[in-house]
């Protein structure tokens, strides 16, 4: 509220203009240099002291007289505007670290250890652990430790276990909180970011030589002879000037690069031959390879049962036997390797018979179907649970590499056998798997465009997208 009440006072005659001239001068720049709402106030008061203004100016010109005696005027009081101001204030996030003022303990998985071994090395007691694995809802998974892995320990002044961190990877960790009802556990999963990356390379001496100069890390060089690995025999195959190139993912966690991923699509090209695969994941979240006419990768059989061996005898119908020196068919592979290598059933199937030769030492003949049958022998032994009769899946290991039997040293004799007939392992065709159902088929068609685009024209992914970080500088 404001309100003003005028003094008597004696001015001076003068010109009218000369005080609306003044008076105009005094209110525009009061107005002039305040905020908008002390504006309207400011226009408030100079409207009041306007009206008193003209009082005394019709007072004072009505007077001949030089000098005049004013009145006082009484001004009523005039009520300014209300106005009601509101203040957003937003809140300010502070983070509180829960780990604040706790102890941490981090330490690696050794050899041998057991976590009751872990805890009493970190100074908790046994009663500590059996509430850790009781009560939490994880407690059989953190009993499965492996070499390694780390576990990292938070405790109180009063050494009470407040949390208890098992990281199994970058990705993945079990979190084991101390609460009021007791330790309770979740499982972390974190997802990271993922770019396309394409590397090449060129065979000239070896192919995982030319793995590593591509840029690809042991597990990729593995994976990429995996999935070619039913059509192309890596260790007799191999040429020089052959090629490659790899679709995979390179991952990144908070910016940081983490590894790389799964292989996306590949292509092998092995004396002449072109070969390509395509991953796809099916309606059921189950990844595998494809050619691009949706044909299964997997073959019904692996091309060798060893995974490190040299042929020592190939397949030949008119051999002269070394021991007997007679002329007798070799109706097998021999892949010499070193005593005690683990021998795999290329197929799935059914053990036929699991017995000792005089020839063949200790035999092994697996019956895939009604088609195809294979015969594995001069084994030093048979794998726990192969008999007549059991059941094996491809890349079991049935047994193990020896020289007993008709053999000069230790090695696998290794026949495959079509309705009946013996084939020469290394070069028989072998069934393809399961093709892809129409449905299946026409997403795979759609998701695998842009990965094809990017195996035949690798330079695509750094032309369209030049910020990838995954892309190489």
């Amino acid at each position: 509220r404001f309100s003003m009440k005028s003094q008597a006072t004696r001015i001076k005659p003068k010109r009218e203009t000369s005080y609306f001239a003044d008076f105009a001068r005094l209110s525009g720049g009061l107005i002039h240099h305040v905020s908008p709402h002390k504006a309207r106030i400011a226009a408030g008061f100079v409207g009041v002291a306007a009206i008193a203004l003209t009082a005394l100016m019709v007072q004072g010109f009505s007077s001949d007289s030089p000098s005049t005696e004013i009145q006082p005027i009484q001004l009523e009081p005039i009520l300014t505007e209300s106005v009601s101001i509101e203040i957003e204030v937003e809140p300010i996030a502070i983070e509180v670290d829960p780990f604040d003022g706790l102890q941490t303990e981090v330490t690696t998985v050794r050899s041998g250890e057991s976590l009751s071994l872990i805890f009493d090395r970190m100074g908790f007691t046994p009663r500590q652990l059996y509430e850790v694995v009781s009560e939490s809802e994880h407690g059989d998974e953190l009993g499965r430790l492996y070499p390694g892995r780390q576990l990292t320990f938070y405790s109180n002044d009063e050494n009470e276990l407040v949390q208890l961190e098992y990281r199994i990877d970058a990705l993945q960790a079990y979190h084991v909180r101390q609460t009021e009802n007791g330790y309770e556990s979740e499982f972390e999963v974190r997802e990271p970011e993922s770019y396309e990356v394409v590397r090449s390379g060129e065979i000239e001496s070896s192919f995982y030589l030319a793995g590593q100069d591509a840029g690809l890390s042991d597990n990729l060089i593995m994976e990429l002879a995996g999935i070619f690995g039913w059509d192309i025999d890596f260790a007799l195959e191999i040429r020089s000037e052959d090629t490659f190139s790899v679709v995979y993912e390179d991952q990144y966690l908070d910016g940081e690069p983490i590894g790389q991923g799964d292989i996306l699509a590949a292509e092998f090209v092995n004396q002449g031959r072109t070969y390509r695969a395509i991953r796809h994941i099916d309606a059921e979240g189950r990844s595998a390879y494809y050619t691009p006419a949706g044909e299964s990768m997997r073959k019904a059989f692996l091309r060798t049962p060893l995974d490190v061996f040299w042929i020592s005898s190939h397949f030949n119908p008119n051999r002269k036997h070394p021991i007997l020196d007679v002329t007798r068919p070799h109706e097998g592979t021999d892949y010499a390797a070193n005593s005690g290598s683990p021998i795999r059933a290329t197929g799935d199937g059914k053990v036929a018979s699991a017995r000792y030769s005089p020839s063949y030492g200790n035999v092994v003949e697996i019956q895939h179907g009604q088609s195809y049958r294979t015969l594995y022998a001069h084994m030093k032994g048979f794998a726990s649970g192969i008999r007549a009769g059991a059941s094996v899946q491809q890349g079991q290991i049935i047994g193990y590499v020896g020289s007993t039997g008709l053999a000069q040293g230790p090695h696998l004799h290794y026949e495959f056998h079509v309705n009946g007939a013996v084939r020469n392992p290394v070069t028989v065709d072998l069934p393809n798997g399961a093709p892809l159902t129409s449905d299946e088929f026409s997403r795979f068609k759609l998701a695998s465009a842009d990965l094809i685009k990017l195996l035949d024209n690798p330079a695509v992914q750094y032309a369209e997208d030049s910020s990838n970080p995954g892309n190489p500088s």
